[in-house]
This record gives structure tokens, C-alpha cells and sequence, in this order.
């Protein structure tokens, strides 16, 4: 992954297809979001999905579903990353995500996962949200 700064987002992007490959079967995106593949991850909560006739698209991490996804655009300008050593290999995460009520401002609902913790915690809560949400909705 290439990852940092530019201007105020930070972004952690896959270097080639194989990368991509790897985080969407890691992350079991196909489970959710058939059909795209996980290019990269801007200001930690959204992924960069791309599909298969190249549109670019972005959807936060929890939830993981088809109503979420919008069109994403990389900025007109090359993005020159400015690595940060203290968030180097890792992402932020919201220990109760905003979603299901997190606060974003309360230090004790920030965390800092390695990419493995962050894989599980998306599965989880996005299994979490299916089995508990989607259920109410379609039953």
C-alpha cells in the first residue's frame, strides 16, 4: 500500500491488481458488494471501490452495502502522499463505529488497529449489521 497525506485526507492506496485482489478477498467484500474490488482506503472510514468497466466508487467501511456506494473521483491533481510515521501501517477506527451510535470526538471510541484487526473488525461489524439490521428490514 502506498499511504499519507494529501492536503487534509489521508489515503492508503493498493499498488497494483494483485493488492486489490488480495484486500477484497481479505476483507470478503464479495459477500456484500459482488462485482467490486477494493482499490484503496481515503480518510480511514471509506473504501475506494472500483468495478469492473473502471467506474470508481466509495462506501464506508460499515456498512457494506449497495445503497452506500457513490461516485468517487480521485483529485484532478496527482496525489503526492506525504507519509507520517505515527500512522504508518495502520488505520484509525471507531471503536463503536458512528453508525451504530459512536461518538467520533470521544478518545475512548478511537482506536488504532493493524490492517489484520482492522479486517476482522469490518467483517464483524458488518456481519453484525446484517444479522441484526438487514434481518428487521426484510423479515
Amino acid at each position: 500500500m502506498r499511504e499519507g497525506w494529501n492536503n487534509d485526507d489521508y489515503w492508503s492506496l493498493c499498488e497494483d491488481q494483485k493488492e486489490a485482489e488480495h484486500l477484497t478477498a481479505i476483507y470478503g467484500l464479495a459477500d456484500y458488494l459482488p462485482g467490486y474490488f477494493i482499490v484503496g482506503l481515503k480518510g480511514w472510514d471509506d473504501f475506494i471501490l472500483c468495478d469492473r468497466e473502471g467506474r470508481y466508487f466509495s462506501v464506508p467501511t460499515v456498512p457494506l452495502e449497495r445503497a452506500s456506494l457513490a461516485p468517487f473521483r480521485f483529485p484532478a491533481e496527482s496525489l503526492r502522499l506525504e507519509s507520517e510515521e505515527r500512522f504508518t501501517k495502520k488505520i484509525k477506527w471507531y471503536v463503536k463505529p458512528i453508525r451504530f451510535g459512536g461518538d467520533p470526538a470521544a478518545k475512548e471510541n478511537m482506536a488504532w488497529l493493524s490492517q489484520d484487526e482492522h479486517v476482522q473488525a469490518v467483517k464483524w461489524w458488518n456481519k453484525f449489521y446484517y444479522d441484526t439490521f438487514a434481518k428487521k428490514q426484510n423479515g
